[in-house]
């Protein structure tokens, strides 16, 4: 979609960004009414990139009442369909536009490879919007076979005021999963960023009204969980809230909403996820490449991210023999070079989090070091399935080994986790595979490959993963919509009309 710079082109885009670091609110940059800001660091250098506005309750209440009067007098929620669209998609040129100046502000925020921003993230971003954009006056509604004296028609209807609750390893790729089904479904959204990586989704908030979304329609809150996460939570007039983040977070959002206004709830969260590896894989390279991206892409800071190897013994030596050498081309070094492909972690909390699990008596089959405050090298380390790095979200690039003799363990071992996101099944016997896919505990598993499927498949988890929902696909829609019967009586007669609803 977009050519690749040279490092020296995007450090001088980079020079010339003009950050952004306000609040956006019906349809133009604010502070925060308390005047409080906070740092948002580039991760690499630990250097200040801006001083965003830190929002509160208060700017909670003036969002949601914006947000809200845009709903209600349906300047969006009822605007035709094809306008909708258009605008979308007005949205996602203005972005393909922007790129470059998107990718940068994204690698000095979040840590990322410039590569990856260049990519992945952008050119899913816009594929994303345009989809759901094209698909807005392709859902169409339903009518059910009643009787000859009844239409009962089955509609859907914008959801209202939704909160939108971002996390900080796909910040705009998240924020496009997001944004994407809710306003095509004609919801006004609320977005509050992880604090961490805030500046791509002010920037999209301004290129949305350029696009000619409508004041009050897209408003986005930086701040911290507890002062714009919590009251977004607990506001008695946001009608669902839809987060990505850790299974400890979305828990907390049951909580808001029980003791609130019992809001509709949408949670993607953590995973575990394993790569089962089978004696009769064929190609062994191809799987050692499938798992090396699994593995440590985006630096593992991935909730779908391949942390469990769960290989049969027969094949274990000559796979890993093939990982090692494909994890050795992936260079650790400044994300705004494209040709690294390891970047910094998002904070120092969360390098120090990463780095805990590289001192627990497991045997390091590679890598294991950390540099700079930053970095952490891909790592292998070869475990048992009681070790905290074989049952815990790690979410940095290190990759545990575990050792099975058959399918059968193979298979329950996949399973013995609190998780369910993601899976993945390398046999060259299909049987085995089809009978392994529906085995695993998942809400996504690959044969013979790593990936997530694609915008036109719904992606979640089981069990602690998440519920309620899905992003991508069709189903994206259904979370930003309610269901309405309307039911029309035809009939002259009084009497045959009661009946009909009694003993319909």
């Amino acid at each position: 979609m977009s050519d690749i710079l040279t490092a020296d082109e995007y450090r001088a885009i980079a020079a010339s960004l003009n950050l952004p670091n306000q609040a956006f609110v019906d349809g133009g940059f604010r502070a925060a009414q308390s005047g409080e800001t906070f740092e948002t660091l580039n991760p690499a250098t630990g250097e200040v990139l801006a001083r965003v506005a830190a929002c509160g309750a208060a700017d909670v209440d003036f969002a949601v009442t914006k947000a809200r009067e845009a709903f209600d007098d349906g300047r969006w929620s009822r605007l035709p369909p094809g306008d909708r669209k258009a605008i979308l998609i007005r949205l996602a040129k203005l972005i393909k536009r922007n790129i470059h100046e998107l990718a940068v502000m994204e690698s000095l925020d979040s840590g990322k490879p410039i590569y990856d921003c260049q990519t992945v993230d952008l050119p899913e971003t816009i594929h994303c919007l345009i989809w759901h954009a094209e698909l807005i006056d392709k859902l169409y509604d339903q009518v059910s076979p009643a009787s000859d004296e009844h239409i009962a028609m089955i509609v859907r209807e914008p959801v209202g005021v939704v909160g939108l609750v971002l996390p900080w390893n796909f910040p705009l790729l998240m924020l496009a999963w997001k944004i994407g089904p809710a306003l095509a479904a004609g919801c006004s959204v609320i977005v509050k960023p992880a604090d961490e990586t805030s500046l791509t989704a002010l920037r999209v908030a301004e290129l949305a009204m350029e696009a000619g979304v409508p004041p009050g329609v897209f408003n986005v809150l930086p701040g911290s969980g507890p002062d714009v996460g919590e009251p977004l939570g607990r506001h008695m007039d946001v009608d669902m809230v839809s987060f990505t983040g850790s299974t400890q977070t979305g828990a907390r959002f049951l909580g808001y909403a029980a003791e609130s206004n019992i809001k509709e709830v949408v949670l993607e969260m953590g995973g575990k996820n394993p790569a089962v590896v089978l004696d009769d894989a064929e190609d062994i390279d191809a799987v050692a490449a499938h798992i090396v991206n699994g593995a440590f892409w985006n630096m593992g800071e991935n909730c779908s991210a391949t942390s469990r190897l769960i290989v049969q013994s027969g094949i274990k030596d000559k796979l890993l023999k093939a990982i090692m050498a494909h994890a050795r081309e992936w260079p650790v070094g400044d994300p705004l070079d494209p040709e690294t492909r390891i970047g910094a972690l998002v904070s120092k909390a969360h390098f120090d989090k990463v780095c805990s699990y590289l001192d627990k008596g497991q045997t390091v089959l590679l890598g294991g070091e950390a540099r700079d405050g930053a970095y952490v090298e891909p790592t292998i380390l070869e475990v048992d399935d009681t070790a905290a790095p074989a049952r815990e979200e790690i979410f940095g690039p290190v990759l545990s080994v575990l050792t099975v003799e058959g399918y059968d363990e193979a298979i329950a071992l996949a399973n013995d986790t609190r998780y369910g996101l993601a899976a993945s099944i390398f046999t060259a016997n299909v049987k085995r595979a089809m009978r392994g896919a529906r085995a695993i505990r998942a809400g996504t598993v690959t044969i013979n490959s790593y990936g997530e499927g694609d915008i036109s498949t719904p992606f979640g988890g089981f069990r602690q993963s998440g519920f309620g929902g899905r992003d991508n696909g069709v189903q994206a829609h259904d979370q930003y919509t309610q269901i309405k019967t309307i039911w029309v009586d035809l009939s002259d007669n009084a009497d045959a009309n009661v009946d009909a609803s009694i003993n319909r």
